[in-house]
């Protein structure tokens, strides 16, 4: 079941890139080692870094539906490694950065694979960046807390968005060695994920390490954090279709009494259930990535619809998994316990289910008609 090659307005050509990028995804991480692992220079060789860099930086210029192809079959897998922080949250934001020399250079690198620079973002959808820089005699000061920044430990380098002294948002490029700054990890259930807590406690910043958006600073931020939401959507899609085609192919096979046990009532319904889950996951996240893709005006919307539902969904959809292959998946060698952690994790990772429904609440809330006169 692919999650994106039946997305509404897709083109045929478009949609044949993105099966053939699917499968080509699919044979490359199933070669993940025993800790399920991707391997770096594989993904660099492969250009998936790249997926939305410019030309001029090696890149495919492509967009974020292409990389959403890549973080469905990554949830699928249950791949660990940097590369949603990295092709998601680093690459969005790189775009989103005015040139500039070391802006250039750290683009061109991330392309190639040689560094993995992590985006600093927390909080709930809407929150202000955690950082400010506050002006000192040699300059200025780094100073700030987040924590579980994903892949915040295996960083070569750090993007930290910062208030500035004037009230915009710039993004500081830090050494995450620089004296003052601190990079603790921070274990999770979820053991495919790797979090740090990032401490910045007056980091000198260097001239040229301060680096501006283009546009309006906050909406940038926004749009960064919504980014990572859809990512996480995407992922627990992959993840949900997973489970539901290893509980199918389970139900077809695992007898009791005699029977095939997908041939039960019970079963059959909780397989339908899972589909119809499934199905409405999978609309909701292409329009989140088609948005996201184009820009849209509503991508905020969309973005919140599909991370509050179907990261709730992925939770149910593997806790249903787990039960209908009854001693099996709570077994470490049936593997369902690695997904049903990593959704439980998906659901609160950038925003809960609550946080972005409260959101969307807000926003139409907003939007209605005054009728106290009426």
């Amino acid at each position: 079941m692919s999650s994106l090659s039946s997305a509404p307005h897709e083109t045929d050509e478009l949609r044949e890139l993105h099966d053939e990028l699917r499968a080509v995804a699919s044979e490359l991480l199933g070669k993940n080692g025993s800790d399920g692992a991707a391997d770096w220079h594989l993904i660099a060789r492969a250009g998936w870094l790249g997926l939305e860099a410019p030309e001029a930086f090696d890149g495919a210029d492509a967009t974020f539906a292409e990389v959403a192809v890549i973080l469905g079959e990554m949830g699928r897998t249950a791949a660990r490694g940097p590369y949603p922080a990295v092709a998601v949250l680093a690459v969005g934001a790189l775009n989103l950065l005015a040139p500039g020399a070391g802006r250039d250079r750290l683009f061109r690198d991330t392309v190639a694979g040689s560094v993995v620079p992590v985006v600093v973002l927390g909080g709930e959808p809407g929150a202000e960046t955690p950082f400010r820089l506050t002006p000192a005699e040699d300059g200025l000061r780094l100073h700030g807390t987040a924590a579980f920044v994903p892949d915040a430990p295996e960083a070569d380098r750090l993007l930290v968005p910062a208030v500035d002294p004037d009230g915009t948002i710039a993004v500081v490029d830090v050494d995450p060695h620089a004296p003052g700054l601190t990079v603790t990890p921070q274990p999770v259930v979820d053991a495919t994920r790797s979090f740090g807590r990032v401490a910045a406690q007056g980091v000198a910043v260097l001239p040229d390490a301060a680096w501006r958006f283009h546009g309006d600073s906050r909406d940038a931020v926004r749009r960064l954090r919504d980014r990572a939401a859809v990512a996480v959507a995407c992922d627990s899609l992959g993840l949900s279709e997973a489970m539901l085609d290893a509980t199918v192919a389970y139900a077809g096979v695992r007898e009791q009494f005699g029977r095939k046990i997908g041939s039960f009532q019970a079963v059959k319904h909780a397989c339908a259930d899972m589909l119809v889950q499934v199905t409405v996951a999978r609309k909701l996240v292409a329009a989140a990535v088609r948005s996201q893709a184009q820009d849209a005006a509503d991508a905020a919307v969309a973005a919140s619809m599909a991370k509050s539902y179907t990261c709730a969904a992925a939770v149910d959809i593997a806790g249903k998994a787990m039960q209908l292959h009854g001693g099996m998946g709570y077994t470490w060698e049936s593997g369902i316990h690695v997904h049903l952690k990593r959704a439980t994790l998906n659901r609160a990772l950038f925003g809960s289910p609550a946080a972005h429904r409260k959101r969307l609440a807000e926003r139409y809330a907003s939007q209605a008609p005054d009728v106290s006169g009426v």
